[in-house]
């Protein structure tokens, strides 16, 4: 006799002694007494309630014929959490499925009422199924029905870790998009008591001449147009606002470099407002463009609340979609424009640490032509970490080239680098280096999901002290 655990205790017996016993099992139903002997020796295990079987199964595979009491069976998985099974009473059977599918078995055992089990090791459950055909019968039919039920188990059980992982990222993704209207409608606020003391001030004046009225009406037709001028490159556009600057200061505008970097996004330019300083002399000039630049950074504004809120309604519809998604119409998706409205979206972010991008896009940079959705989450993603990783005062490059029938973007840092372990388990869900309650390690797994899966195509990483770079490769029609 041996203890197996505390209030457990094994003994072996002859198969043929427990006849009456067998008799009671279904899976044993018509079994002869001829063939239980053929069984020879078995353990009969005897256990009290709390008492755990899981070191025994663990240890040795084997069939287990309850004779009597009542057993709970949950399944231990790799993170060690446990789920259900289910629970037995005399007369069940259990252990075929991982004997029959050549695996070891990751029960837990859990006595509920004392308990005596008949275990029979592995070579001897071979040796009954070959020589009893009415127990093969039954084993299999209930295998198949156990087969079953843990399948329909696992794909619960996988169905919420899904929805676990699906909440923890759009918790992750609602709060770039949330925190930007909110800063954009603070911002508003501010444009508009600008407006409102400009008008105030203009209001004050003599009345406007019909060619001031005609200038204005002119540039606020231009600023408001509703075709956006091309993205230009980080150097082009530095040397437009430089322009533009040196001309309205030249002028005696006030805020005349804050001016510039507005106005110039939008496409005006010394020659633009040639009108407006031939029908404004001297310093009346300065509260019209003012005027015209608090509008046009309102309208921005309005067009980041609107993206926002956009961004929040197509996380919303992911979920509900989850289930059942429907499969996205093909339509044309500008890589440019919608790389450009992350940069605003991130714009304070950059600000705070004082950060230069530098882009450096393609002007022949096609189209995609795609059914996949989601791309702004990949350049969200990539750029808050770019952002996070780089020094005060760094530089974060975003460079657009064409390889064959491929879009291709990549985002530099000129962060620390990224370690080589880390480079193997960057893309898991759930993995980050930041510290608890700053980072969820969903966005990376999330742009993998979204280049890899919705868009086909692949991402590379490069990673030293002093640059990391993300590069994305999208076939142009996918």
């Amino acid at each position: 006799m041996t203890d197996v655990q505390v209030s457990t205790k094994v003994e072996q017996v002859e198969a043929a002694s427990l006849a009456e016993h067998f008799g009671n099992v279904p899976v044993f139903a018509g079994v002869s007494l001829d063939d239980l002997r053929c069984l020879g020796t078995v353990e009969l295990i005897h256990a009290e309630a709390g008492a755990n079987l899981y070191e025994l199964v663990r240890t040795h595979r084997g069939f287990w014929i309850l004779l009597s009491g009542e057993l709970r069976l949950q399944k231990r998985h790799d993170g060690g959490e446990l789920t259900m099974i289910g629970t037995l009473s005399a007369g069940e059977t259990f252990g075929e499925v991982p004997l029959l599918m050549g695996k070891d078995s990751e029960v837990v055992i859990t006595v509920l009422q004392p308990c005596a089990v008949v275990f029979l090791r592995e070579e001897l459950f071979w040796n009954l199924m070959f020589a009893c055909p009415k127990v093969r019968i039954g084993v299999l039919g209930n295998m198949a029905r156990r087969l079953q039920v843990f399948q329909s188990q696992e794909l619960h059980r996988l169905k919420l870790i899904s929805l676990g992982t699906m909440a923890a990222g759009l918790m992750h993704e609602l709060n770039n998009p949330g925190a930007a209207a909110r800063r954009a409608a603070s911002q508003m606020r501010e444009n508009l008591s600008r407006l409102q003391l400009i008008s105030l001030r203009l209001c004050s004046q003599e009345v406007m001449t019909p060619g001031q009225a005609e200038c204005l009406r002119v540039l606020q037709e231009q600023a408001l147009q509703p075709h956006k001028p091309a993205a230009m490159s980080s150097m082009d556009q530095a040397d437009a606002e430089d322009e533009l600057a040196s001309w309205l200061e030249a002028h005696g505008i006030e805020n005349s470099w804050k001016l510039a970097a507005t106005l110039s996004g939008i496409g005006f330019d010394g020659q633009s407002l040639e009108c407006a300083q031939h029908e404004f002399p001297g310093n009346t000039l300065s509260d019209p463009l003012n005027w015209i630049e608090a509008l046009i950074s309102s309208v921005q504004l309005v067009g980041t609340i609107e993206e926002s809120v956009s961004r929040v309604t197509d996380l919303v519809m992911a979920v509900k979609k989850y289930a059942y998604e429907d499969k996205p119409q093909r339509h044309q998706l500008d890589v440019h424009d919608s790389i450009q409205s992350t940069l605003v979206i991130l714009g304070h972010k950059f600000r705070q640490k004082e950060l230069t991008v530098a882009k450096m896009f393609a002007p022949t940079l096609p189209s995609l032509s795609t059914c996949g959705v989601g791309l702004s989450q990949v350049w969200t993603n990539l750029l808050d970490n770019a952002i996070d990783a780089s020094p005060q005062k760094g530089t974060i490059t975003v460079h657009t080239w064409v390889e064959g029938d491929q879009a291709c973007i990549a985002i530099k840092d000129e962060g620390p680098g990224i370690p080589e372990e880390n480079r193997k388990v960057i893309f898991e869900p759930f993995f980050t280096t930041k510290p608890t309650g700053q980072g969820t390690g969903l966005g990376l797994d999330i742009v993998r999901h979204i280049v890899v899966d919705k868009f086909g195509g692949k991402i590379d990483l490069e990673s030293v002290p002093g640059k990391t770079e993300f590069t994305i490769k999208l076939p142009v029609v996918s």
